[in-house]
C-alpha cells in the first residue's frame, strides 16, 4: 500500500470532524502530565468536544479550502485540535482553564464561527461566558426589577390594610 492511501482516511476523518463545526482550537500540548491530560479529555468529552492529536501535515491537507484554512499557519510542533459542533466558545474556555494550571500548555490559535483568532484573540474568546451563563444573567437582570416592584406593591398593600385589633 502506498503512503498516500494510508493517509487519506485520516485526512477524511479530520475533514468530517471539521465539517459543520462551530469552532476549532489548536493546542500546544507540551508539558501536560497524564493526570491533567486525562482530566482535560474527560471535561472536553462531557462538553461534547472532540480533542485529538493528528500529524500537522494531515490537518493541513484537511483544512485546505475550508473556513479553517488559516489554522494551517500555526501547525508547527506538537499540536492537538479541539473541535466543537455545539458550543463555539467551549473548547477555548476549557483549554484556557488548563493552560493556567500548566505553564507550557497553551492555545496556539483557533477559528470560531468562521473567524480566525491568533493566540491573544482565542484567549479573549475563552473569557466569553457560555451561552447558558449569559442567559441566566439576562434572566436575573430581567427578574430583579419585577421582584422589586412586587415587594413595593406588597408593602403598600400592607401599609394601607386596616389594622386588626
Amino acid at each position: 500500500m502506498a503512503k498516500v492511501e494510508l493517509k487519506q482516511p485520516i485526512v477524511q476523518e479530520v475533514s468530517e470532524l471539521l465539517d459543520g463545526a462551530q469552532s476549532a482550537v489548536l493546542v500546544n500540548y507540551r508539558g501536560i502530565t497524564v493526570d491533567v491530560d486525562t482530566q482535560l479529555r474527560k471535561e472536553l468529552r462531557e462538553a461534547g468536544i472532540t480533542y485529538k492529536v493528528y500529524k500537522n501535515t494531515l490537518v493541513n491537507l484537511a483544512v485546505k479550502g475550508t473556513s479553517f484554512e488559516e489554522l494551517s499557519k500555526d501547525l508547527e510542533g506538537p499540536t492537538a485540535i479541539a473541535v466543537s459542533k455545539t458550543d463555539a466558545t467551549a473548547p477555548a474556555r476549557i483549554i484556557a482553564k488548563y493552560a493556567k494550571m500548566v505553564e507550557s500548555f497553551s492555545m496556539k490559535s483557533g477559528v470560531v464561527e468562521g473567524t480566525y483568532y491568533d493566540e491573544k484573540g482565542i484567549a479573549a474568546v475563552a473569557a466569553v461566558p457560555s451561552r447558558e451563563e449569559l442567559l441566566s444573567k439576562l434572566l436575573g437582570s430581567l427578574q430583579s426589577p419585577i421582584a422589586n416592584f412586587a415587594r413595593v406593591i406588597k408593602q403598600i398593600a400592607e401599609k394601607d390594610a386596616p389594622a386588626e385589633a
